[in-house]
């Protein structure tokens, strides 16, 4: 289908469709943070909650070992990688987008070494060292406004100034007291100086080598701002999304979230987080930034169901080694074509197929093209429902690869890349089957090239498992 959105952000060997919204799930590894300090500072329980986030619909992992909440006590970039190294190094092997939200280019710099996608700086790459990290790599950068950062721009500009003996810096004017007649200030001057900023450092990165598709911009809710100007950045992200970068919302628990509603614990602001996370995509966001992942996503999907027209192609590998083979094949097909939002284009014949991971019996396998507006791990759920009732029966000692009346793997979704426990995205397997391949040349022309195209590593034929030993049909499912 043809797409009103085509943009992706380029993040490492990652590239992700921001045809829409991704979801940053916040990981702090920190004892103060002001939201979640404390409570997965222990390595291990932090990798399974970052573990956790990919299974509740997080797409990228955000990796913290230093607090920004307001009075926080400043940690040694060696204490900041002993905290996250473990962690973002776990995370990489599991197969994650990780982000590191660090000010510090040598703590940048070791999690690039391990496999870290995107470097999230709160201080908007206003450090050179911090530039040349990133510049070495492919990594996504994100570029955040903080006004302290801003402003010791701005004094730094002022000294220079004031350092030529032929042209001296004016005096700062002093303004007479204004009563104050509209409750919110004039949006022009802030969303000026925002911008001023980010596109700024948006072009040092540029001038550095680093290309526009791997930087994202954040207005820095809550840093150094006040719940007002936090209001007005709030309601100009169009203006933002009109620089033309990708645009990050990170409202999640923040001060001001709760003093527009009367919500005094960071914790309890989740309801309102969500009511501006989608004014925010309503308005060009497309990353955000949020602690609690499960709800966000909910809320996010839900609002993008009713709100976006966005079928996506599939495919679902489906096979059988018990009783009525053919028939449970028909039955799935059947089944996967009520799920909501979802329909079946076109069924490939079934084929034969020699067993494979362990399967003692040959299989009966097919693949079913569809077309399906539910996000993956949405979807996923619907499959596993599909196998409950063909009554398949899991046995934890066979790890997946006993006898089953029915099997669905969802193997490839069109523009989504996802790591997890529950659900990896292609098809980790997708290129070394060949009862996948096979039944894939019946749908379209090319399966090898279009699998290719999309970053699947296809092997050739006789390298294969679970290779087709002979045609079964046509499945009537209809």
């Amino acid at each position: 289908m043809l797409r009103s959105d085509y943009s992706t952000w380029r993040c490492g060997r990652h590239e992700l469709s921001l045809s829409r919204p991704r979801i940053m799930g916040v990981l702090n590894v920190t004892p103060d943070s002001f939201s979640d300090g404390g409570e997965h500072f222990d390595a291990k329980d932090a990798v399974k909650r970052g573990l956790q986030m990919l299974d509740e619909g997080a797409d990228i992992i955000d990796v913290g070992g230093e607090s920004t909440r307001p009075g926080a006590t400043p940690v040694t970039p060696e204490e900041e990688m002993e905290r996250i190294v473990p962690v973002v190094s776990e995370l990489v092997k599991a197969g994650a987008i990780v982000s590191v939200d660090t000010r510090n280019a040598s703590t940048a710099k070791a999690c690039l070494d391990l496999g870290a996608s995107i470097i999230n700086d709160v201080s908007g790459f206003t450090d050179p060292a911090m530039v040349a990290a990133v510049a070495e790599t492919d990594c996504g950068c994100i570029i955040m406004c903080d006004n302290e950062f801003r402003g010791n721009e701005s004094r730094k500009s002022v000294v220079l100034e004031s350092s030529n003996p032929r042209r001296r810096a004016p005096e700062p004017r002093q303004l007479p007291p204004v009563r104050r007649r509209f409750t919110l200030p004039e949006e022009a001057p802030i969303m000026r100086s925002i911008m001023g900023f980010l596109g700024d450092q948006a072009r040092t990165l540029q001038r550095s080598g680093i290309s526009h598709d791997r930087i994202c911009i954040d207005p820095g809710p809550g840093f150094n701002k006040t719940t007002d100007e936090d209001v007005v950045i709030q309601r100009a992200m169009r203006k933002l999304d009109s620089m033309g970068y990708v645009l990050m919302q990170a409202v999640s628990r923040k001060r001001f979230v709760g003093a527009t509603t009367g919500v005094t614990e960071p914790a309890d602001r989740d309801a309102a987080t969500i009511g501006m996370t989608i004014a925010a995509i309503e308005a060009g966001a497309r990353v955000l930034r949020v602690h609690n992942v499960a709800e966000v996503a909910h809320a996010v999907n839900a609002y993008w169901a009713v709100a976006k027209k966005d079928p996506r192609q599939g495919f679902i590998s489906i096979g059988s080694n018990v009783g009525d083979r053919m028939g449970y094949l028909a039955r799935a097909c059947k089944l996967i074509n009520e799920i909501p939002l979802t329909c079946v284009v076109t069924v490939s014949q079934a084929y034969e197929t020699e067993p494979a991971y362990g399967i003692a019996t040959p299989v009966a396998n097919a693949v079913v093209e569809i077309k399906t507006e539910l996000h993956p791990l949405v979807l996923m759920d619907k499959l596993l429902d599909v196998e409950d009732q063909l009554d398949r029966v899991r046995n934890p000692e066979t790890a997946g690869h006993g006898p089953r009346t029915i099997d669905c793997d969802l193997a490839w979704i069109e523009d989504e890349v996802h790591a997890g426990p529950k659900l990896t995205l292609p098809h980790p397997r997708l290129g070394e089957r060949d009862y996948v391949l096979v039944p894939m040349e019946d749908l379209m022309h090319d399966p090898v090239r279009f699998l290719s195209h999309a970053g699947v590593e296809v092997l050739p034929p006789e390298e294969r498992v679970g290779q087709v030993i002979g045609e079964l049909g046509v499945i009537e499912w209809e």
